[in-house]
């Protein structure tokens, strides 16, 4: 059996079903009679979730269309939450002390069999979280009782409260791959060769790590940032100096983690859980987190001037 094709059709499987999740979000905003911008926010979930389900046998530059309508719908403030059933908090309470420490079963739950499936099958690493997803399902509905409508409505509160910041994942690695493909690397690397001064270790490493980490608060996507940042900096200011490359390449890319502690760009690390956590300020995570990330750049900066060397 091709093992990578059973992958791709699975991860091809998976989207089949988020586009799902997004069209019957987009319904749900059609008969809300209270939705502030109810057609702006059903089309900008429709043509998502058409995006998901069929991108793969469209023509990109339909794709392109469909995204710039996105864009537009976004910028326009026409993307909006509808009118979501608030939780009742007698009945949150009674369920929390049912289920106790159980709550946490299904998190763990991913964690654990994503790295088994991707560690002892051929299965691809991306495909492996989407069945561990759908193992946590399961063990959900065993655990809680819960009825599939709940799923289902549980989907649509938890993607309308996200809104238009779930898609930034995927444009900003689409923009990473379209920023290394022009040449981007290559112009910072001969714009800072006239600032910092050749043969300088420190300055070099110092460079590379807080060079991946702007970069990454401003692409919001580490993996993005590593190979144009790599290319302009860590190549002719860090490896032709001797660095090992094992040992500075992994510490360059968890010196962009600490960029994407510190930008509302990582979506998916600061926006949404402030949106599902329901918090008034977009950037208390952020403002939170960022001295621990600035405490942690530094901590990388001596750490690969230490150990790369």
């Amino acid at each position: 059996m091709d093992f990578a094709a059973f992958s791709d059709m699975l991860l091809e499987l998976f989207y089949v079903v988020i586009g799902i999740m997004m069209l019957n979000t987009a319904v749900v905003t059609l008969k809300d009679k209270n939705h502030k911008a109810k057609y702006g926010t059903a089309l900008f979930w429709s043509l998502l979730g058409i995006i998901f389900i069929f991108g793969h046998k469209l023509p990109y530059n339909v794709v392109g269309g469909m995204l710039v309508v996105i864009g537009i719908l976004t910028f326009a403030k026409q993307v909006k939450p509808g009118t979501i059933k608030a939780l009742d908090s007698k009945f949150g309470e009674e369920q929390a002390n049912k289920l106790g420490l159980k709550v946490f079963v299904p998190s763990l739950v991913i964690a654990a069999s994503a790295l088994l499936i991707a560690q002892f099958t051929p299965i691809s690493g991306t495909a492996s979280i989407g069945v561990a997803a759908v193992l946590a399902i399961i063990v959900t509905f065993f655990i809680t009782k819960a009825s599939p409508k709940v799923l289902v409505e549980e989907s649509d509160r938890m993607i309308q409260s996200v809104g238009s910041t779930s898609i930034l994942p995927q444009l900003l690695a689409a923009l990473g791959a379209l920023f290394t493909a022009a040449g981007v690397g290559d112009v910072i690397s001969s714009g800072i060769s006239s600032v910092l001064p050749q043969g300088n270790i420190l300055v070099g490493v110092a460079a590379y790590c807080i060079g991946m980490a702007v970069f990454t608060m401003i692409m919001g996507n580490a993996f993005a940032a590593f190979s144009v940042i790599t290319l302009g900096i860590g190549i002719p200011f860090v490896y032709s100096q001797g660095a090992n490359v094992a040992v500075a390449g992994a510490l360059a890319l968890t010196a962009g983690y600490c960029g994407t502690l510190m930008t509302p760009m990582g979506a998916n690390f600061n926006i949404m859980p402030a949106a599902l956590l329901e918090i008034d300020d977009k950037n208390a995570i952020i403002k939170h987190q960022a001295p621990v990330a600035l405490a942690l750049l530094f901590a990388h900066i001596v750490l690969m001037y230490f150990l790369a060397f």
